[in-house]
């Protein structure tokens, strides 16, 4: 909502017509002399020697699936082999003109362009590059396996150490690129521009996008390309991502030296089939892919049929794309017609197509026809390409002999993996610039004016000091953003309504004043491309926030959230980073869809640490620290909380910098007698119990907010327990599959001998949530803590129950699922 941009109605309801530019459908033609002039006769070679490692490449693959043997080798290969036999001229040709700094994310389908992009890095390296690579990845260690092979200088070494490190990861080895943590369909080598490949349909288009967004914002040279199928067109990351590619902002809103749109490049794999399913004529209604791209933008996308049968349309295509986006003028869509003639995986009979329409493909198979081009314009001859065939197979029988044995490629233990699942890391800033802002810190309004509010709830006399006078919970949440954002030049926040707007609840007012758009902008409503871009942002080397405006969000960004940043770290073998914070609002007020709390999904998923301050105090420690950190951050906050003064901390919310130590809860209140244990707003609610049980029962409670769902240390509430035997834990969240049911099962697993009665969870209804006026029905009230203690854990003398929370009610409510 710039205010720069006014709607005019008598602009926007003015009759018109709109036309559509043309879209060129394989529009290249061959020239002989132009392609030897511009390529040379060796890298024209190259090209159909690159394409028939993939082949025999796959083929391989597929034997070992099929028949368990290949040449004589034995080996059963348990994982996946999902094949692109058929589509070698599209994956080499894209990579011919690419250079390390341009680069590629894939799909599940993805061995072949692995293979033509780290090829084409080492066609271009000089010798002394290759080596210093190949020498400091995972400390020499594939390098070490690859010698083993014969080979004639460094950059034969090099083939074999892609090719061993490749195949390797595919057979779960120690030496393969991520250590044998990715697999057949995640891996990857980032050194040559080989970006994390996706087992999720579509799944890199928005990582793409965050990672183009990465190299405009930060100015890092070449381009992104997302390769994902033609089947992915039905998903909506896809279009999201698009979308967010497209923002008209990069060129009317952003500073210009930014250098205007993403540089991404949406490459479909036009196979014409997802899995069974044909896309033309079947599943989709495009008639030609391309088209799409019309319904984009003005500029059609950039969107372009070609010919991936021919590697040197592809190249030519991408050379001219690659100037498009350069020049900050993309996105772009490429419609790569191919095919593939296997099936989708070894298990795959095809039986979705007819022998007739796969032997017309392949006798139009592009290595044949390419290698026919070649010896036709006298280029090679076939005694030379059987040669070069002749030399793939040998190198891959080496590297085939060196991954399946045991000895020479061992697999890695259970302790590895568990020390990659997070990075720890802690670092001011990602890049040695000077961070970018539009005004001094010192000189931003809300800087100002936050000198000027109480930093402690209540005054000297002990009466709570009023909201607009006392420092609140938002507050300290600003304070962390605007440090780090005067920290880190690579650190860019976006979401919905973040800018003009002041971010929801107004969190963010003051940022637009302090940051340049390309730092800090709005979005479109798109939460799984917001999280996807922000994953891809992240991975590639800067730092992002984003957020989702209310919790209930989550379901939109679920493959983002639990898919993408909650696993890349790890299936790298932590070789990339995920300094990425989502910031997630839990509602309440707005009703069934904007009021859930979904701590308990996000607990669920390994990889991902969340964090859940109820104080302004850990608002600000806790954002402090998760952005100096490495690893991805589900940030929660209560929307009950935004306007809360400190009531804790009797020093008040410093205004220096601090963090809170990670994992570790905090003492709210000391008892002896029991034991109340809190995740978000209901802190307030159990300070509350814990007043009135003492003053009708005499029952000193000891209050512990958890503040941190993973990493958590549980020393301190078991200490706890010890001292009070007794337990009862209480959030917001619906009580069904709380987190809290976690907390309760490993106190009793970890503290069973201490505890007195059984620990009671008191969560929010199994139900809808009801509206604002109704919602003491549905959230954990002061009275729902009492009577919990009262009937399952300790009868309180003379207490009568206002709710009823008996065993024989628990399991009535469970029977009828509510």
């Amino acid at each position: 909502m710039p205010k720069s941009q006014v709607v005019d109605p008598k602009a926007v309801r003015k009759p018109e017509i709109l036309k559509l530019k043309d879209i060129p459908v394989n529009q290249y033609k061959s020239d002989v002399k132009k392609e030897i002039d511009l390529y040379g006769k060796d890298k024209l070679k190259r090209i159909w020697y690159d394409m028939v490692t993939i082949r025999e490449f796959e083929t391989m693959l597929n034997t070992f699936k099929t028949q368990g043997t290949w040449n004589g080798i034995e080996y059963n290969h348990k994982g996946p082999a999902h094949l692109s036999m058929g589509q070698e001229a599209s994956s080499v040709g894209q990579c011919v003109n690419l250079t390390t700094d341009d680069y590629i994310f894939g799909s599940h389908r993805s061995h072949g362009e692995i293979l033509a992009k780290c090829y084409s890095a080492i066609w271009q390296l000089d010798e002394k590059k290759l080596e210093e690579i190949m020498k400091s990845f995972l400390g020499g260690e594939t390098l070490a396996a690859a010698e083993k092979a014969s080979y004639k200088n460094v950059k034969d070494l090099a083939e074999n150490f892609v090719l061993y490190g490749t195949l390797a990861e595919i057979f779960a080895r120690k030496a393969g690129f991520n250590r044998g943590l990715g697999g057949s369909m995640h891996a990857f080598f980032t050194p040559f521009g080989s970006m994390p490949n996706n087992a999720i349909v579509g799944g890199s288009a928005d990582i793409a996008t965050g990672s183009a967004l990465y190299k405009r914002i930060n100015k890092k040279p070449g381009i992104v390309i997302a390769n994902i199928g033609d089947a992915s067109m039905g998903c909506g990351p896809v279009w999201e991502a698009m979308m967010m590619a497209a923002m008209d902002q990069y060129n009317t809103l952003w500073p210009k030296d930014a250098g205007g749109a993403p540089p991404i490049l949406f490459n479909f794999f036009d196979n014409f089939y997802g899995m069974g399913g044909q896309t033309a004529g079947e599943t989709m209604g495009y008639g030609i892919m391309a088209r799409v791209g019309a319904g984009v933008n003005p500029e059609n996308m950039h969107s372009e049929r070609v010919d991936g049968y021919n590697p040197l349309a592809v190249a030519d295509a991408i050379t001219r794309k690659k100037a498009i986006l350069l020049a900050g003028k993309g996105p772009v869509l490429l419609d790569t017609m191919t095919y593939r003639v296997s099936g989708h995986s070894p298990s795959d009979a095809s039986s979705y197509r007819t022998p007739e329409e796969v032997k017309l493909w392949q006798e139009a198979d592009a290595i044949e026809s390419y290698g026919a081009y070649l010896i036709e314009n006298k280029i090679a001859d076939k005694a030379e390409l059987e040669s070069l065939r002749t030399h793939v197979n040998a190198k891959l029988l080496d590297a085939v002999k060196l991954a399946t044995n045991n000895d020479v490629s061992p697999r890695l233990g259970g302790a590895f993996i568990e020390s990659v699942m997070f990075s720890n890391g802690k670092v001011e800033k990602l890049d040695d610039r000077k961070s970018d802002l539009s005004q001094p810190l010192a000189d931003n309004a809300r800087v100002k004016a936050l000198a000027g509010k109480s930093r402690y709830g209540f005054d000297a006399e002990g009466k709570p000091v009023s909201k607009n006078k006392v420092y609140q919970y938002r507050d300290g949440l600003f304070e962390a953003m605007a440090h780090r954002f005067a920290t880190d030049p690579t650190m860019a926040a976006w979401g919905e309504d973040n800018r003009d707007w002041g971010g929801a609840f107004a969190v963010y007012r003051g940022l637009t004043e302090l940051l340049p758009y390309n730092r800090f902008f709005n979005s479109p409503i798109s939460e799984g491309a917001i999280v996807g871009s922000g994953v891809g942002y992240a991975l590639s080397g800067g730092r992002a926030v984003v957020e989702l405006m209310y919790c209930d969000f989550l379901g939109r960004a679920g493959d983002e959230i639990f898919n993408q940043a909650s696993k890349w770290q790890s299936m790298s073998a932590g070789l990339l980073k995920m300094p990425l914070v989502v910031r997630v609002s839990v509602g309440n007020k707005y009703g069934a869809q904007h009021s859930q709390d979904w701590a308990g999904l996000v607990a669920h998923i390994p990889g991902l640490k969340a964090y859940f301050p109820a104080t302004p105090y850990d608002a600000k420690g806790m954002l402090n620290l998760a952005l100096r950190g490495t690893d991805p951050v589900i940030f929660f906050e209560s929307q009950l909380l935004y306007d809360v003064g400190e009531q804790f901390e009797k020093g008040g919310v410093p205004e220096g910098y601090y963090e809170v130590p990670e994992g570790e809860p905090a003492i709210r209140r000391q008892g002896k007698d029991l034991t109340i244990v809190t995740l978000g707003a209901t802190l307030y609610k159990a300070v509350d119990a814990a007043k009135k049980l003492q003053a009708d029962f005499g029952l000193e409670t000891e209050i512990i907010d958890l503040r941190f769902i993973n990493p958590l240390n549980y020393e301190r509430i078991i200490e706890s327990v010890k001292k009070t035997g007794k337990l009862l834990l209480t959030s917001d969240a619906a009580e069904r599959g709380s987190y809290l049911h976690t907390v309760a099962s490993n106190i009793q697993t970890m503290a069973f001998d201490y505890l007195d009665a059984p620990v009671a969870v008191v969560g929010s209804r199994n139900w809808i949530t009801p509206a604002a006026e109704m919602e003491e029905l549905y959230f954990p009230q002061v009275n729902w803590i009492i009577d919990a203690i009262h009937e399952r854990i300790l009868p309180l003398k003379g207490y009568q129950s206002a709710t009823v929370q008996t065993t024989l009610d628990l399991i009535r409510r469970n029977r009828q699922g509510v």
